[in-house]
């Protein structure tokens, strides 16, 4: 299977979060979209914030899903209240045919952030891991990371695939 996954700049947010970075600028939702589903109909997953979950999901086919990213630490911002602790994964396809005698996977997970990856928005192993599973990957698929920023989930699909790898 060759799966895509996205975390992009969010919207409203490149300017602010990544404004030395060139390559960081506004993302094109309708067409992001649109690539995903051209070039990945195996499947493919999308991180955005909450406030844009709506936008986003207007450009989106039918038949994605929705999970979460609840982060029980997050760095609260003085006078927003409630606070945003809580991230949109879109996903679309993936291995959805499963065998009984593999554990069911959540549509949501609850791990911390990340401090000091040098990205903003880097994420954490065990989301990655999870990512993985919600998407039924296995050791040989292929899985590109379209904005690697930390490369941590690059990094992390490396290790996940040596320790399936190692079991098997």
């Amino acid at each position: 299977m060759k799966i895509a996954y996205a975390d992009p700049p969010y919207i409203g947010q490149a300017r602010k979060h990544y404004k030395d970075d060139a390559q960081c600028a506004e993302v094109n939702h309708h067409e992001l979209i649109r690539v995903l589903n051209d070039v990945y109909p195996d499947g493919w997953a999308l991180s955005c914030s909450s406030p844009s979950l709506q936008q986003i999901l207007a450009l989106c086919p039918s038949d994605v899903r929705i999970a979460a990213w609840v982060k029980p630490f997050a760095a609260f911002k003085v006078g927003v209240n409630p606070a945003y602790a809580w991230e949109p994964v879109i996903w679309r396809g993936g291995r959805t045919k499963r065998g009984r005698s593999e554990p069911t996977v959540r549509d949501w997970i609850a791990t911390p952030i990340t401090l000091k990856r040098g990205v903003h928005g880097a994420k954490p192993d065990a989301f990655c891991y999870w990512l993985f599973d919600l998407l039924g990957l296995q050791p040989g698929d292929i899985l590109d990371d379209l904005y690697p920023g930390s490369r941590a989930v690059s990094r992390a699909w490396d290790r996940w695939q040596k320790q399936l790898w190692s079991v098997s």
